[in-house]
């Protein structure tokens, strides 16, 4: 089966605080987008890769992408990550495959992920990354009082890729489209919200981080030091 990863790059970097997008930020002469093509290039289980990008940086981002082979279309993405991520989906051709669903903001994916992401989808339609969580998670009501404390072994934090059987995945958009549901922060939210399929979580890896703020630079770098 093909293995298809899209790869997120649209958003607007609102909270980095800089005249570019965070993906288009280089870290040693690179750019944080192109961190995670190679990733994914590098993998031989990965066919094809579509990058989604903030529609005012499509030309930047293929001058960045046309050395990478795997690299099939650079599409434009939406307002929303929701509104990207069913561009992306949907300019998958072959329904008989599975996506591999990355933020670029995570520059770091490692290779055990990818993998480990593509074993499980031989048993799962959806499947989700996931880190166990050091710090006790709250609950809390609009007036910001709490209102519970789950046990914190039963949670995780997510990570990037989500992935799926494309057929599923493209079935959640469809429902959500004509529910008109757009607030969606991730794909397997979807899926949960419409019940299509169990979602299985693999390990994560705590170098695999989001870039959302300028000092997370400054973690990026001590990153590839120590690697």
């Amino acid at each position: 089966m093909k293995n298809v990863a899209i790869i997120l790059a649209s958003g607007s970097g609102s909270r980095f605080n800089n005249k570019i997008p965070k993906q288009f930020y280089k870290i040693n002469n690179k750019t944080v987008l192109e961190y995670s093509i190679e990733a994914f290039q590098s993998n031989l289980s990965i066919n094809e890769i579509i990058i989604v990008t903030n529609p005012d940086f499509i030309e930047e981002t293929k001058n960045i992408t046309n050395k990478y082979t795997k690299v099939i279309k650079v599409i434009s993405g939406g307002e929303t990550r929701q509104i990207s991520s069913y561009n992306g989906v949907f300019a998958v051709d072959d329904d008989n495959s599975n996506v591999l669903i990355h933020d670029a903001a995570r520059p770091f994916i490692s290779q055990n992920i990818i993998d480990e992401c593509i074993k499980a989808l031989c048993n799962y339609k959806a499947v989700n990354v996931a880190v166990e969580s050091s710090d006790t998670i709250i609950e809390v009501d609009e007036d910001n009082i709490i209102k519970s404390v789950p046990e914190r072994k039963s949670l995780r934090r997510c990570q990037t890729p989500q992935c799926f059987n494309t057929n599923v995945i493209k079935t959640a958009h469809k429902l959500a489209l004509n529910d008109n549901f757009n607030s969606a922060t991730d794909d397997c939210s979807l899926i949960l919200k419409y019940n299509l399929c169990p979602i299985k979580v693999v390990s994560g890896d705590i170098n695999n981080i989001k870039i959302t703020y300028p000092s997370d630079l400054v973690i990026a770098e001590k990153i590839l030091k120590n690697n």
